[in-house]
C-alpha cells in the first residue's frame, strides 16, 4: 500500500513536472517572439538616432559657415565705416561707400536670419521670416536645436528597448532552466512565475520606449 502511493505521488510529480515544462516552453517561444519584435523596432530606432545625430553634425556646420560669411561681412562694415569716419573718403565717393555699407548690412541681417532659421528650424521663425532653402524649397528645415531633441529622444527610447531586451533575455533564461529541471515542480512554478515577471516587465519597457519615439 505503501508502495502504491509512492507511486501515485510520483506520478503526480511527473505529471506536474511535465506540465510546468510545457509552460515554460510556450511562454519561451512566446516572449522569445515579442524579443525579436523589440528587437527590429529598436534597430529601426537606432538607424533614425544616427540620422539625428548626423544632421546635428551637418547642420551645426552648416550654421558655422554662416557665422563665418557673417563675421566676415560685418568686418567689411566696420572697415568701410571707418573709411567715412576718418575722413579719407572724398565726398563725391562717400555716396558710394554708403551704398556698399548698405548693401554689406543687408547681407549680415540675411545671414543672421539663416542662421536663427538653421538654429531652430522653419516651423519655429515662422513663414514670414524664411530665408533659406533646400534644393529651392522654402519652409522645410529641420533646425540644430530640433535634431539634437530628436537625437536625444531616441537615444532614450532605445535605451528602454536594452533594458526591455535584457528582461527577455533573463526571462528566456529562466525558462531554460525551468525546462531542464526534473522532478521538482515546486522549483519549476516558482521560475515560471519569475519568467512571467521578467517577460511582462520586457514588454512594458518595449512598449514604453515604443510610445517614447517621435
Amino acid at each position: 500500500m505503501l508502495q502504491n502511493k509512492n507511486n501515485r505521488e510520483t506520478v503526480e510529480v511527473s505529471v506536474a513536472s511535465e506540465r510546468a515544462e510545457a509552460i515554460g516552453g510556450v511562454l519561451i517561444a512566446l516572449f522569445a517572439a515579442l524579443m525579436a519584435i523589440s528587437q527590429m523596432v529598436n534597430g529601426e530606432l537606432e538607424e533614425e538616432m544616427m540620422i539625428a545625430h548626423n544632421n546635428v553634425v551637418s547642420y551645426s556646420n552648416w550654421y558655422q559657415s554662416k557665422s563665418i560669411k557673417e563675421s566676415l561681412k560685418e568686418s567689411e562694415l566696420d572697415y568701410l565705416t571707418a573709411l567715412i569716419s576718418s575722413g579719407i573718403v572724398t565726398d563725391e565717393k562717400v555716396q558710394v561707400i554708403e551704398d556698399k555699407i548698405a548693401s554689406v548690412q543687408k547681407n549680415i541681417d540675411k545671414y543672421n536670419a539663416e542662421k536663427t532659421e538653421i538654429l531652430n528650424g522653419s516651423a519655429f521663425v515662422g513663414k514670414e521670416n524664411w530665408t533659406q532653402d533646400i534644393e529651392g524649397e522654402m519652409g522645410v528645415i529641420i533646425g540644430v536645436k530640433e535634431w539634437q531633441q530628436l537625437a536625444a529622444t531616441y537615444d532614450y527610447a532605445t535605451k528602454k528597448f536594452d533594458y526591455g531586451m535584457l528582461f527577455f533575455q533573463i526571462c528566456i533564461v529562466l525558462g531554460a532552466v525551468c525546462i531542464i529541471i526534473y522532478d521538482n515542480p515546486i522549483l519549476q512554478k516558482s521560475l515560471i512565475v519569475l519568467m512571467i515577471i521578467f517577460g511582462i516587465t520586457g514588454t512594458f519597457l518595449s512598449i514604453y520606449g515604443y510610445i517614447l519615439a517621435p
